[in-house]
């Protein structure tokens, strides 16, 4: 086959771009930190809605998704949220800006390969991309909470806004909140001794 494809050399690109613009930050947070964490926040949120509520779902699809979920800030960068979500005209107009971002991307991919990537870039259905934008807020809150325990309060806010956000409501989410964000707010030594207390 000739010729280059860049796709994978543009993904690995997420380590050079930084969140929270806005936000004054004890540490900064890259784009590819918070795919991963997404990611991991995602299957978790998979496999407790499998475990728990009887859901037959399949954790590689939401994972996968979650690990594409932003790669469209890669061309675009991250947008600060007060800006992205101001009003219904600028949610639309970044919306076509990402749709746009995601099929440069794919087309980065050579013919053969797109197919299999095309799913994975986008919203991905309902069904799974409310876990995968519940995980994604849990990465943001987490992110709050790593901010406060630092005494940074310009992160106040955010949480709270954020524990707000319609997509926690998932039964799962309210889970993962109830039994394991807790841990995230304990220093080193305790998160060791953390010991899962059933209520």
């Amino acid at each position: 086959m000739s010729g280059l494809a860049g796709f994978f050399a543009m993904i690995s690109r997420m380590k050079y771009i930084e969140r929270w613009g806005l936000m004054r930050c004890t540490r900064s947070e890259t784009l590819a930190e918070h795919t991963l964490e997404t990611a991991l926040l995602a299957h978790a949120l998979i496999e407790i809605a499998n475990a728990r509520f009887g859901k037959s779902l399949d954790p590689g699809r939401a994972v996968l998704l979650a690990l594409y979920h932003d790669s469209a800030e890669i061309l675009t960068g991250d947008l600060p949220t007060p800006v992205k979500y101001h009003d219904e005209g600028i949610r639309e107009a970044y919306r076509t800006i990402e749709k746009q971002a995601e099929e440069r991307l794919l087309s980065m991919l050579p013919d053969d390969l797109r197919p299999a990537f095309a799913p994975h870039l986008g919203e991905g259905g309902e069904e799974y991309g409310a876990y995968v934008k519940a995980a994604d807020k849990l990465s943001a809150l987490i992110k709050c909470i790593e901010e406060q325990k630092a005494g940074n309060r310009e992160f106040d806010e955010a949480a709270k806004t954020i524990l707000k956000h319609p997509s926690l409501a998932l039964p799962e989410a309210q889970t993962f909140l109830r039994e394991y964000l807790p841990a995230y707010r304990l220093p080193l030594d305790e998160v060791e001794r953390y010991v899962f207390q059933k209520s």
